[in-house]
């Protein structure tokens, strides 16, 4: 069975006086295998790699692989996996980046299509066939077209899927068609990537979820999918519209800015980002912790009993 299932949590890098904090980091790791979380996303968009420079991204790359080997007693006595993200648009830089992650215990590699440039269906085919064809790792596509551009048709993703190393989606096309005919295809592992749709695909089929909002009540995101893997639909039902408030919210203004503000309002990092991100607003702060301080019985008074 793929790895590719469950919850994962695109980690978050967060920052102290302008640095990457690696004690932060690391407890950030500890704290979601404890949770129960199937794997954690290193350097996804969440994590602002953007605004990190080479060494420093293999620096938190490493902090996170180090700390998820240590957090095996955690996830029933194997380390944590990790996947690992990588963008860009230039085919040869990137075939050089995958190479350096072939000799890191790494579980995958997460990569969406070149953003910019909008290349042909084609073109994307080339590039992944590439990437994937250097790759040791399994991979993980990364269907985002607000951030890159360009959208992987379906006959692009069957195309795609046919590929040994090619095994999961992450999935935040936002088309009910092509996420739907994915499942039902089964080659690719398909992974919810817009939080919101988390409960309809899997619902649908789908094997999780790569969830940016699941920083926040991991252990209830945990439980949402048991729920519906068991079949339990009413209590999986129940969980996600408790939780959809919150989910909302957190996505009310630029990631990760809403997760780190809420994170730090914890005690868990302090609430800092790179630029060009700013932090939430302190209305958005406000109802984030609103939100996450026993709203869930009030939502679950108020939900109809089917």
């Amino acid at each position: 069975m793929s790895i590719f299932s469950g919850i994962w949590i695109p980690l978050i890098t967060p920052f102290a006086d302008g640095e990457v904090d690696h004690t932060a980091l690391r407890a950030l790791v500890r704290r979601y295998a404890e949770a129960g979380v199937a794997g954690l996303v290193a350097l996804g968009t969440t994590g602002e790699p953007a605004a990190l420079d080479a060494a420093e991204q293999d620096a938190v790359l490493a902090t996170i692989l180090d700390e998820a080997h240590e957090a095996h007693d955690a996830h029933d006595g194997r380390a944590l996996p990790v996947v690992a993200g990588l963008s860009g648009n230039h085919t040869a830089s990137m075939r050089e980046r995958i190479e350096q992650l072939n000799a890191l215990p790494v579980a995958g590699v997460l990569m969406a299509a070149p953003y910019y440039i909008r290349p042909s269906q084609a073109g994307i085919v080339a590039h992944f066939t590439a990437l994937a064809d250097a790759s040791e790792k399994p991979v993980v596509l990364y269907d985002i077209p607000y951030r890159t551009g360009v959208r992987l048709e379906l006959d692009t993703l069957l195309t795609l899927a046919a590929h040994p190393r090619i095994q999961a989606i992450k999935d935040c096309a936002g088309s009910l068609d092509t996420t739907l005919a994915l499942i039902r295809d089964g080659r690719l592992q398909v992974l919810a990537g817009e939080d919101m749709n988390l409960f309809n695909t899997l619902c649908l089929g789908g094997s999780g979820a790569i969830a940016a909002s699941a920083h926040l009540r991991t252990e209830r995101f945990v439980a949402l999918y048991r729920a519906l893997a068991a079949g339990r639909l009413d209590e999986g039902r129940r969980i996600f519209h408790a939780l959809a408030p919150l989910i909302e919210a957190l996505f009310a203004e630029p990631n990760p800015a809403p997760v780190k503000a809420l994170l730090a309002a914890q005690g868990a990092i302090r609430d800092e980002l790179r630029a060009p991100m700013t932090r939430a607003s302190s209305a958005l702060l406000e109802r984030l912790i609103a939100l996450d301080t026993g709203k869930d019985a009030a939502v679950q008074a108020t939900e109809p009993v089917i």
